[in-house]
């Protein structure tokens, strides 16, 4: 399966109170699930910088992650960029 990593920053509107983060985690991770079986969650990470969340995903279908990527920039208000992502190992394996 390909890997790929979801950089994620959340709109400055997306929330009045950062308690309420947890409940649209959950809301974008519940569309995720019943609309993108096939996209499998490896790793989510909580980061500072320019982006606020980084995702690894796995998945064989690219239609799939795109269709994962809507969910979180509808339902997670958030702004994404996504990337194709090769082990190293595996990347110094074929030079």
């Amino acid at each position: 399966m390909q890997k790929y990593v979801i950089l994620s920053r959340l709109s400055p509107d997306a929330l009045k109170d950062p308690k309420g983060f947890k409940k649209l985690a959950e809301r974008v991770i519940d569309h995720i699930k019943k609309e993108c079986p096939d996209v499998v969650w490896k790793e989510s990470f909580a980061v500072m910088g320019r982006f606020d969340i980084v995702d690894i995903v796995e998945a064989k279908d690219p239609k799939q992650v795109e269709k994962a990527v809507m969910i979180i920039r509808t339902y997670g208000h958030s702004i994404t960029e996504t990337m194709p992502a090769t082990l190293w190992r595996d990347f110094l394996d074929t030079l």
